[in-house]
């Protein structure tokens, strides 16, 4: 089976083939040579993540699922949220966006946050949604180098590490999007069965 995952994000595409069942085809935007940005003109996650896969499904006639994350800080009333890749601007700069996060908590006590991660997924004119969250705290500084986005700011509960610094094995098990896409995987997977 081929499925269209709405991301030109290298990362996200291995971060999640490495979860799917081997006869399940994970194809990129760029793999159907979709180039243009999809505007996310949602005011929440979840519309985020319907709008893209409505958009590639309809224009491609392709099963298609999208993803829209989300970082939400207890203390700044749940901000960035919905405008977490492009929070210090339109140029989505990680680093940039990871520096204003911190300058905004500098001198606060409360660093609860959570990630949270919907995927929509259009299948047979059906439309599915799938939802991953996974609470923690913004540390003081940046550790670590792998991951992406917010990962080297945000320790997961129950970890003394933050997402930079723990193995993808972990990050896929106890992460938001590894959460919602092993829902997604689930649902494909009992949606095979009934169709043997």
């Amino acid at each position: 089976m081929k499925i269209v995952f709405a991301t030109h994000n290298p990362n996200k595409l291995v971060e999640v083939q490495r979860m799917l069942p081997g006869h399940i085809e994970l194809l990129s935007l760029d793999d159907i040579g979709h180039t243009e940005e999809i505007p996310e003109t949602g005011s929440t996650i979840r519309e985020n993540a319907q709008i893209k896969a409505n958009h590639v499904s309809k224009k491609y006639q392709l099963p298609c699922f999208a993803d829209d994350t989300g970082l939400l800080v207890d203390s700044l009333d749940g901000a960035p949220g919905v405008y977490s890749a492009r929070y210090a601007g339109e140029a989505k700069n990680a680093e940039a966006n990871m520096d204003k996060l911190l300058g905004e908590l500098r001198g606060t006590t409360n660093r609860a946050a959570s990630f949270k991660t919907v995927i929509a997924l259009v299948l047979n004119q059906e439309k599915h949604l799938f939802e991953g969250v996974v609470n923690g705290e913004i540390t003081h500084k940046k550790m670590g180098d792998g991951g992406f986005g917010y990962d080297p700011i945000f320790m997961p509960r129950g970890h003394k590490a933050t997402f930079a610094q723990l193995p993808m094995e972990t990050k896929n098990k106890i992460g938001h999007r590894g959460k919602a896409v092993q829902e997604l995987v689930n649902f494909l997977k009992a949606k095979d069965h009934a169709s043997e």
